[in-house]
């Protein structure tokens, strides 16, 4: 039990300081090549002009650094190979304290380095105006491209390696789906990136990713999955290693690079722990993000340009309604924790 604690919470700490002590070389590139965006997207999804988002974000005169995920990412799999190494050059305590296993995080650690790879490459077009206007970067349908070809993967992976066909249901027990496990794990990956979208204000996204990682690494641990439970606290370092300098004001932002990481990721994690129906009560700052954006472009499409809100996603509305930026981020964090409780309580009732 012990060396199961050691196992899950040492690397966090270890991801914590590589992040804190790695971000200021990070800042210093990011500051001296500029690496921000020149000027606010003017034109949102649908081609419509969206002048109250561009205010909100304000680019121009912000000037703050993207690619600050890359703390996260970075400080994560600095981590998980330092463990891997020692465990093949040490003795037997690394060889305990090693968290890479094929069962549980091969998948998760090749998730992170495409979402992440492709993010940066993103990240990287927008800060040189090399983007599509509406998208800020790689176009829409590139990088939901990219995610579907990994989910494919991910599909894979489970349907013929890890043999996989059935959900947990809540209080139901296992539901096989046979063949159907392939599609379902594509729509659930799209569908976690498109909360991606919850990337917006300062603090905001790393908060809430923190709760939620922390609920599935308590969940795997439960489950006995240490290598996962291990996985999920190391991104949990990196989250609170890049939220120090995200605090308001940020010294950078999370971006592609980032989002792309942590939502594909979360995909995989909740499908290796089987709690995946649980995933939009943990997560449900996700779902209200992306709902949000999706209920925005319905209306204005069918409804003769009419808004449901100010402006989507529903973060912003509240920050348009005039809350200030950090209250909206804090109550975020705070519903987050509780959605995370939530999903715990309801995991742990159900296998009584």
């Amino acid at each position: 039990m012990i060396i199961n604690v050691l196992k899950v919470f040492a690397p966090a700490v270890v991801s914590f300081v590589l992040g804190i002590i790695g971000t200021p070389l990070l800042t210093h590139y990011l500051y001296k090549y500029k690496l921000w965006k020149k000027k606010s997207v003017a034109v949102a999804t649908d081609g419509s002009s969206s002048s109250i988002s561009q205010s909100l974000h304000n680019d121009e005169k912000r000037q703050v650094p993207r690619m600050g995920g890359v703390v996260i990412w970075a400080s994560a799999l600095l981590t998980i190979f330092l463990f891997w190494f020692l465990a093949q050059v040490d003795g037997p305590l690394f060889e305990k304290l090693n968290f890479l296993s094929r069962n549980q995080t091969w998948l998760t650690v090749f998730t992170m380095i495409v979402g992440a790879l492709i993010g940066l490459i993103d990240d990287y077009f927008s800060v040189t105006e090399r983007y599509d206007q509406k998208a800020g970067g790689l176009s829409f349908w590139k990088r939901i491209a990219v995610v579907l070809l990994v989910a494919l993967i991910g599909a894979w992976w489970f349907y013929t390696k890890l043999e996989v066909t059935s959900i947990v249901v809540p209080f139901v027990g296992e539901w096989d789906i046979g063949w159907l496990f392939i599609p379902f794990f594509v729509l659930v990956m799209l569908a976690v990136y498109s909360g991606g979208v919850i990337d917006g204000l300062d603090g905001l996204a790393g908060g809430v990713f923190s709760a939620i990682f922390s609920a599935y690494g308590i969940i795997a641990f439960l489950h006995n999955q240490i290598d996962l439970a291990a996985f999920c606290f190391v991104i949990v370092g990196g989250l609170l290693a890049f939220l120090w300098f995200n605090i308001p004001p940020a010294r950078f932002f999370m971006s592609e690079t980032g989002i792309m990481a942590l939502t594909m990721t979360l995909a995989v994690v909740a499908f290796l722990t089987q709690e995946v129906i649980l995933l939009p009560i943990i997560a449900f700052p996700l779902v209200i993000s992306s709902a949000s954006s999706s209920l925005q472009l319905l209306s204005k499409k069918y409804r003769s340009g009419k808004k449901i809100f100010l402006v989507a996603p529903v973060h912003h509305h509240f920050q348009a309604s005039g809350w200030p930026a950090t209250k909206v981020v804090m109550r975020y964090w705070v519903i987050s924790v509780i959605c995370a409780v939530l999903g715990l309580i309801i995991m742990l009732l159900s296998q009584q």
